[in-house]
């Protein structure tokens, strides 16, 4: 049951992180679309440079996601977005909450990657997975971390070196020095504790 519950957790990060592109990528839009009342906040380097931001995601009346950022720059020449101190919560079906924290993200607005880094945080409830930097690769449809990830919950914590999940093949990919810690209350699958 908890491995199942880990894929779950593990889709759950992939759910977010297609959903903070996206966000990113719409919050982008709708703020250019207004860029009179923004020119005299822009920083040097940048085409378009906000302060803090929120923006909100609903759909048929239901809040899919929200954004909070402590500040946003454009860069057009670059095409990037460049969110510091991002903050996002995913609101799921079940009434359940997914967060996502970084200290930045830098969103491709040509290709739509994304990458967050520092201190990125993605947790629910029963999950944390802790990184210091998170990929999105769209065309590739590939989540990867290329530094060291734990994942930990109330019966189980996996680190490894990397991470891949190819969203195409459904497959993770735990590479380099890969450790688990199970506690005795772990349950593979529904199996009884034989003690």
């Amino acid at each position: 049951m908890r491995i199942k519950k880990l894929s779950i957790v593990i889709l759950i990060v992939i759910v977010v992180v297609i959903g903070t592109i996206v966000a990113i990528f719409l919050g982008y839009h709708r703020i250019s679309s207004a860029p009179d009342m923004l020119l005299s906040s822009i920083k040097e380097g940048a085409d378009l440079s906000l302060g803090k931001i929120r923006q909100t995601a609903t759909r048929e009346g239901r809040k899919e996601w929200s954004l909070e950022a402590g500040s946003a720059d454009y860069v057009e020449n670059e095409k990037k977005a460049i969110l510091k101190t991002v903050f996002i919560t995913y609101y799921l079906k079940d009434n359940r909450e997914v967060y996502l924290e970084a200290d930045q993200g830098i969103l491709n607005t040509a290709t739509n990657d994304i990458e967050f880094s520092g201190h990125v945080v993605i947790r629910n409830e029963d999950y944390r997975l802790k990184t210091e930097r998170l990929n999105y690769q769209h065309g590739e449809r590939l989540i990867f971390c290329n530094v060291p990830v734990h994942i930990s919950g109330a019966d189980a914590e996996i680190s490894a070196d990397t991470l891949k999940y190819d969203l195409k093949e459904n497959q993770i990919v735990l590479n380099g020095n890969v450790s688990t810690l199970i506690s005795q209350n772990f349950m593979l699958l529904g199996g009884t504790d034989k003690r």
